[in-house]
């Protein structure tokens, strides 16, 4: 431990020079932006702006390029907290419960909430990464296709009715989820699989047209119906006693900084739940081919699962801000253990980190830390710093985010229209991609009104790839016998949980009607 702490803060010497300095500002507000940018993401925006790092010196490229990578995790939350349009996939939970608060009249506490809970989530990241890097890498390798299949088989079990208030509803909406996954080729078989003999779906749907029409462009649907639907969801919220949707007209919101600071009450219900999920998160972040969208999904199911204000979230709530956004930080934190202790990428955003690392002659890996301690600890010293800054500039520029919400409606949809176009064409330069977007945002219009959860959907969609290619590899190794699952201690487990979460509820149903009979 005398050593950690003595490398780091030999690390400290090398992030705090100006000129490290001035690359982690940099990176800081250039991944707040991309963040912020329906469409961009964290993989576009490094792989776009790695060949601006040819010339620098290898430690203030990396340092740059790293605070894009966790400062794109703030940034995403923005769009989606005050449009629905969520940034980047982590923040797709973000945007169930924070937009939900800006239609309340709470963008600035939602906002706060938001950079409060990724602050300590990316903290909590970095310093388990500092102690533990090495054994995190690790157990990350524990992780094998058995292990994988468990976990994403555990999600699917609870998502479809922890997120939506009917169960049915939501398990129908993740079998969708599952439904559009698999269009595309099979890559065990080079099989076509529902293109309906459409070339652009070969590679299948891709997810970011698919989101920002689920939210975004379904969201100006919404703010266009006519004047009796608002009155007929008024008049059902308040028999069910649910948060009135426009119950502040967001255009007539004005939000000062001081207005968005939590009050103390709130501050101690934010800050266990950013705990827990940065603990989470960072575990989750480890796992190869996990990263931060996993992490986001899993802390809010876990959060809504576990947490006190569980039941309330999904309706407005701090907690459904905090912990995918301490989630999803906390996991790209921890994506840098594999990466730097093993050489291992945990996805497409630190395999492009990884790529910049050899260019510059650097190979990561057990050895990296004692041939170049002044790059790595030069590189952990300097995530502390680049934290500290997200932090300071996101909460600076809150009164300025929430004029946003000053823009009547007739301005607002089109502005939002554009940005849905924009964000949709720029992932494959393919106007297919706009029509998907247009498709999925009548789709999820309807899902809206129909009260069918968007969110398992969007969660199958994710995890089904990953679940696919870690089954088919576990029986591939296993010859088809299924025993691999629970001859593994940590699949086990993870069964045992499917097992548990099955049962448990239809147990204390049966008890409770025992209960009334007697």
């Amino acid at each position: 431990m005398e050593e950690t702490l003595t490398h780091l803060l030999n690390g400290f010497d090398v992030a705090l020079t100006p000129y490290n300095l001035m690359f982690a500002f940099a990176g800081a507000i250039m991944g707040l932006i991309v963040g912020a940018m329906p469409g961009i993401g964290s993989l576009a925006g490094i792989a776009l702006l790695l060949p601006l790092t040819f010339k620098l010196d290898p430690t203030a490229a990396i340092i740059m390029l790293a605070a894009i990578y966790y400062a794109n995790m703030y940034g995403g939350s923005f769009s989606g907290i005050l449009l629905n349009i969520p940034g980047d996939s982590p923040a797709v939970m973000t945007a169930l419960d924070g937009h939900r608060m800006t239609r309340n009249g709470r963008a600035g506490k939602a906002l706060f909430t938001a950079i409060l809970a990724s602050s300590i989530g990316g903290t909590i990241g970095i310093i388990i990464i500092t102690i533990m890097g090495p054994l995190l890498a690790a157990l990350g390798l524990r992780f094998g296709p058995a292990e994988m299949t468990a976990i994403i088989l555990m999600a699917f079990t609870s998502i479809g009715w922890l997120l939506g208030e009917n169960p049915t509803k939501g398990g129908l909406a993740t079998c969708l989820g599952l439904m559009l996954a698999v269009v595309g080729v099979d890559m065990a078989r080079g099989m076509s699989r529902f293109a309906f003999g459409f070339p652009e779906l070969l590679s299948g749907i891709s997810f970011v047209p698919l989101v920002i029409g689920m939210f975004g462009f379904s969201q100006v649907m919404i703010l266009m119906t006519d004047e009796r639907r608002k009155k007929r969801d008024a008049a059902q919220a308040k028999d069910t006693d649910a948060p009135q949707a426009d119950a502040v007209p967001m255009a007539q919101q004005k939000i000062r900084l001081r207005d968005s600071l939590l009050t103390r009450q709130e501050f101690f219900r934010v800050v266990p739940v950013a705990t827990k999920s940065g603990l989470l998160g960072t575990i989750i972040g480890v796992l190869p081919g996990a990263g931060a969208t996993m992490a986001a999904f899993l802390c809010y199911i876990f959060e809504k699962r576990t947490g006190g204000n569980g039941a309330a979230m999904g309706e407005g709530v701090i907690e459904g801000v905090a912990a995918p956004e301490a989630g999803n930080n906390a996991a790209a934190a921890g994506a840098f253990a594999p990466l730097l202790s093993l050489g291992i990428p945990g996805g497409g955003t630190t395999a492009v980190l990884l790529g910049g690392l050899m260019m510059w002659g650097l190979t990561p890996g057990p050895l990296l830390f004692t041939e170049q301690p002044e790059f790595s600890w030069g590189l952990i010293a300097s995530m502390y710093v680049g934290n500290i800054m997200c932090l300071i500039v996101a909460v600076s520029i809150i009164p300025f985010l929430t004029k946003i919400l000053q823009i009547p409606v007739r301005i607002i949809a089109p502005i939002i229209t554009v940005v849905c176009v924009v964000g949709a064409f720029s992932v494959n330069n393919s106007a297919f991609d706009i029509g998907v977007m247009l498709a999925s945002g009548v789709v999820g219009y309807f899902l809206v009104q129909y009260k069918y959860p968007t969110a398992p959907l969007l969660l199958a969609f994710v995890l089904a790839p990953i679940l696919e290619r870690s089954m088919r590899a576990a029986f591939e190794i296993s010859g088809g016998q299924i025993s691999i699952f629970y001859k593994s201690p940590i699949a086990l487990s993870f069964l045992l949980v499917i097992v548990a979460i099955c049962l448990v509820p239809m147990m204390i149903k049966a008890v409770r009607a025992l209960g009334q009979r007697g």
